[in-house]
């Protein structure tokens, strides 16, 4: 599937289709990376009220620092949320300053830990997992982390490289997600795909050329849904490790769905299926 949704090799997308984490690791997989590794001890960078407050009240996000408007401040004391550190109390455009332009902070930002990241082997093997082949844009990925919180997807696997960091733009569009939804780093997802199969997962990819619309194919627990990357889809090795292969098919003159609307869609079928 692509991530915007156009045209991919003769064909759209779809096509009448398109808590913390436990601290393990394992040969062959990314052990402390949730999201692409930025520099050796740097913060996780989190601002706007929902990414602050989930990360506030998650026992296993260490906060560094609070940066805090006194609105925000009262307004998190209203809501009975424990700040683990002192806040700086400050004026709007403070926190504006130390930010992108055009991003929303409402009156919040912290400086955080990264939460480590699970293992595939850590994966509970009686449910729902997401997996991204190289979905790198981080307006995107949020979307699809706020998806999954909402449809209780175990986790979500992508790979250490070729994939946006969990800090700033990726966190805010996330909603606070982040600290709902595990993210599980490999270096080799075809390894990892195996590594599902495995564990009992049935493993389906998304795409325009799929050999039955998804809604149509038969599901069962545990599954892992893949979902290709902007402009190409899923790659060949990891199109050829999935058991099946399939699409969406949508019934209006649009045939095609960005890839975090397309991931919603996805979750909605298969969280239906699997409860039917």
């Amino acid at each position: 599937m692509r991530e915007d949704g156009q045209k991919r090799r003769g064909g759209n997308w779809p096509r009448g289709t398109g808590r913390p984490r436990a601290d393990r690791g394992g040969p062959g997989f990314a052990r402390t990376r949730h999201g692409a590794r930025p520099a050796a001890g740097a913060p996780t960078i989190l601002y706007g009220w929902h990414p602050v407050k989930a990360a506030l009240e998650n026992p296993a996000r260490r906060i560094r620092r609070l940066w805090a408007t006194e609105n925000a401040v009262r307004k998190l004391a209203e809501e009975r949320v424990t700040l683990p550190v002192a806040p700086d109390i400050v004026r709007p455009d403070a926190i504006a300053s130390r930010l992108p332009t055009d991003a929303v902070h409402q009156g919040l930002m912290a400086e955080a830990d990264a939460l480590p990241a699970p293992d595939i082997e850590d994966l509970a093997a009686d449910g729902l997992v997401l997996v991204l082949d190289q979905i790198t844009d981080p307006h995107n990925v949020g979307a699809i982390l706020r998806s999954a919180a909402a449809f209780a997807t175990g986790a979500i696997v992508t790979t250490a490289r070729h994939s946006p960091e969990a800090t700033g733009v990726l966190a805010k569009a996330a909603s606070g997600a982040l600290e709902y939804v595990p993210l599980a780093l490999v270096q080799n997802l075809a390894r990892a795909l195996d590594a599902l199969k495995e564990r009992g997962f049935l493993v389906v990819g998304l795409d325009s050329n799929g050999e039955a619309d998804l809604a149509a194919t038969e599901l069962r627990a545990p599954l892992a849904l893949v979902l290709g990357a902007e402009g190409r889809g899923l790659r060949q090795l990891t199109r050829a490790t999935c058991d099946r292969v399939a699409r969406l098919d949508l019934p209006g003159a649009i045939k095609s769905l960005n890839v975090s609307n397309a991931a919603a869609l996805a979750l909605y079928i298969a969280t239906s299926r699997l409860r039917s």
